[in-house]
């Protein structure tokens, strides 16, 4: 059994970190996801959120007026003319716009990017360039290393009850209304663009880097509209290590089957997360985390304590990291954009492997 001290610790280890000062909010966009997500964990997290621009001013003070925003714009200039030097400028557009709006940023500003960063490595490489160019502060929101399940495994692992991990597993088998995002129907790349590149960023943020990827990446025949929508990969991290991801987001045979977990296995434990949300989307189901000792029998498996979700706390721990960083209170920034730069260079291998033949199966005489 989990002793109750170490219950404690992970409780008390598992927020993300916070700004002792916070500073005020411009968001960029005024879509579902700012809707859904930034907007509600702003105001859990208690962040001020000073102005909103969207290129449709009704849609922007629509949503303004449901979240008592003060100021709305619909041009990035007059948001520039506007924002105070301190601001954190949240830029929630789709990942092709990202290249066009920061270089009216303010150089040295702070800056808080929607994920992906650019649609392909060289959007994104250019968006890298002009963080350093214009000495930017800036990351890019990949939540899923902040929610609140992944966090209490994190103090899970530094606790040392997982021991050395030799296996990482991520498994989504839901279904995807993949019409709710009006953009994707002409986007070339959606599933690991989109949705699996917060597991890669998540297992990226535990083991580092792979030595080397396997991918296969498909389309649907009920969204024959759209681009690949169902992933398999494998990253190689050596011969004492398996990691794997597997996404389908076609199982539209009720929820008695689906499942959207990540798993680890340890030298001294085992764990899993549930991504609640994936789960009769957009409903969803609440966020778990699950702890078992090594040799332990039937109904071993013990619920750890999670304060929240994803959404929106996850949004809370990308915007709670970045002020933090900035005001000096801590030394790193996990989600910078540096280290984003590497996931989507990651994601790049993925497409690339997809995109080669396997080896060829060779049937003798």
């Amino acid at each position: 059994m989990i002793q109750d001290s170490v219950l404690s610790a992970i409780k008390a280890h598992a927020s993300p970190p916070m700004p002792k000062h916070s500073r005020p909010i411009v968001i960029i966009g005024a879509g579902g996801i700012v809707r859904s997500a930034h907007l509600p964990a702003y105001q859990k997290g208690k962040f001020s959120v000073i102005g909103l621009m969207d290129q449709s001013l009704e849609r922007a003070e629509l949503l303004a007026k449901s979240h008592a925003i003060a100021r709305t714009f619909d041009n990035i200039d007059s948001v520039v003319q506007f924002a105070p030097d301190d601001v954190v400028y949240d830029i929630a557009v789709p990942a092709s716009q990202l290249s066009h709006i920061l270089p009216h940023i303010p150089d040295g500003s702070a800056v808080l990017m929607q994920k992906p960063m650019g649609e392909t490595l060289k959007e994104a490489r250019l968006i890298r360039d002009l963080c350093r160019t214009k000495g930017l502060t800036a990351s890019v929101n990949f939540s899923l290393r902040y929610s609140p399940n992944n966090l209490a495994i994190s103090a899970l692992a530094r606790a040392g009850l997982l021991g050395d991990l030799h296996d990482l597993q991520v498994q989504t088998t839901t279904y995807t209304p993949w019409d709710l995002w009006t953009f994707l129907a002409t986007a070339p790349r959606i599933e690991i663009m989109y949705h699996s590149i917060h597991y890669f960023d998540l297992i990226r943020s535990w083991l580092g880097n792979p030595n080397s990827v396997y991918a296969k990446t498909v389309n649907n025949p009920h969204t024959a509209n759209l681009a690949a929508t169902k992933t398999i990969a494998i990253l190689d991290y050596g011969s004492n290590i398996r990691v794997f991801v597997a996404s389908n987001h076609h199982h539209n045979f009720g929820q008695k089957h689906q499942h959207s977990f990540v798993q680890w296995e340890g030298t001294r434990g085992a764990a899993r997360i549930s991504m609640g949300l994936n789960l009769d989307y957009p409903m969803g189901a609440p966020d778990t985390a699950e702890f078992a000792e090594r040799g332990c029998t039937e109904d071993c498996w013990q619920a750890l304590p999670v304060a929240g979700a994803n959404i929106p706390d996850g949004f809370i721990g990308t915007m709670g990291a970045l002020q933090a960083f900035v005001e000096g209170s801590t030394s790193s920034l996990p989600t910078h954009y540096e280290d984003a730069f590497q996931t989507m260079a990651l994601v790049e291998a993925l497409y690339r492997s997809s995109e080669q033949s396997g080896e060829v199966l060779r049937l003798g005489d």
